[in-house]
């Protein structure tokens, strides 16, 4: 039980830390590019994975955590994907209008749902469709407004969904195959994500902005928002790997939507952006899908927690009440009915998430 208590406390406390950070870097980007002129979205994230990646090398100097090697090409992958997913959600921002780029964030739940569905056999009720059908639909109320379509940004969004969808499906995946923690899997991933952006940054954003970041002019004000920001992705990039190491994909897509709502509120009070009933209404529903979401995850976890004790309950009086055991016990041979098996972990552990 205090294990359980324990797991259930440290998820709550990374769903806290994920929104928290989120939500701040966000408002910190957002007046670094809107108010200061820093458009350079690509080149910034790959600052903010190399700042992080030093974090954890100080972290990890302290021994602070354990530096867990494992298998080469699949970190290499993962972080090259992570990499070229954030390069395409950003050149899809580029080439849509904001409405189709909502949408595109939308379609990524359905998508990981198809995805974990075909190819992990993994189930989800009714109740939990149900759920996500709602909290898309309140986001989808609150955020799309304009839906322009064009053919380059429209397959840069199905690429964007399918990279991003794939790489928060391994995140889940590697942490559980190879038993390391979020942080051991981001240390060794960042450098690689790092790289990627930061050779494909540059490129990225004078594409979209015709713009020069080496030319930019970095006034003092400028560069104490760009270390702020920095500062804040230590704790964003690790709470995202915490969050879904711990929970699923699907549940941080969730988590990501709640995000989206906070920072509509945030800058409808702090910054006086244009609020309308439209987006109170969008907001308000999407609430409704996400309780109703933590509800019936809840409910399906204490079910499935239940069951799995019932049976091993059952098991053991089984065990207990068959006279085959203590006949070859006193004879002095073991059967493999008496020997301690060790519990059989369900890989399935996110809930129906």
């Amino acid at each position: 039980m205090s294990e359980n208590k324990g797991f259930e406390l440290g998820t709550i406390g990374a769903l806290s830390l994920s929104v928290v950070s989120s939500v701040s870097i966000v408002i910190c980007n957002k007046a670094l590019i809107s108010s200061l002129g820093f458009t350079f979205a690509t080149t910034l994230t790959s600052w903010h994975l190399l700042v992080t990646f030093c974090s954890l090398h100080v972290a990890l100097w302290m021994k602070l955590f354990e530096h867990k090697p494992f298998d080469a090409k699949a970190v290499m992958g993962f972080g090259i994907l992570n990499g070229i997913s954030i390069g395409l959600l950003n050149l899809s921002l580029g080439f849509n209008s904001v409405g189709f780029y909502q949408m595109t964030k939308l379609a990524i739940i359905p998508c990981t749902v198809l995805l974990e569905t075909l190819f992990f056999r993994k189930k989800f009720s009714r109740s939990i469709q149900l759920a996500l059908s709602i909290l898309l639909m309140g986001v989808g109320i609150a955020t799309v407004t304009d839906l322009q379509l064009n053919a380059l940004g429209s397959i840069l969004s199905v690429l964007a969904v399918i990279t991003t969808c794939i790489a928060q499906i391994m995140t889940n995946t590697i942490q559980k195959k190879f038993k390391v923690s979020s942080t051991q899997l981001l240390y060794q991933s960042c450098p690689y994500q790092a790289l990627t952006l930061f050779i494909s940054g540059p490129f990225l954003d004078w594409f979209l902005t015709s713009q020069n970041v080496f030319a930019f002019k970095y006034t003092p004000q400028v560069l104490v928002f760009i270390v702020l920001s920095c500062l804040i992705s230590v704790s964003v990039n690790f709470s995202t790997f915490l969050v879904i190491g711990k929970t699923s994909p699907v549940t941080y897509q969730v988590l990501g939507h709640l995000k989206t709502c906070l920072v509509l509120a945030f800058g409808y009070v702090l910054l006086h952006d244009p609020f309308s009933w439209r987006n109170i209404l969008g907001i308000l529903i999407a609430l409704v899908g996400m309780v109703l979401y933590s509800y019936y995850c809840t409910r399906e976890g204490q079910q499935k927690t239940s069951e799995a004790s019932a049976q091993s309950s059952s098991q053991a009086k089984e065990g207990e009440a068959d006279p085959l055991i203590n006949i070859e016990n006193e004879t002095g041979i073991l059967t493999d009915a008496a020997v301690p098996k060790a519990p059989v972990w369900s890989s399935n552990k996110d809930l129906h998430a």
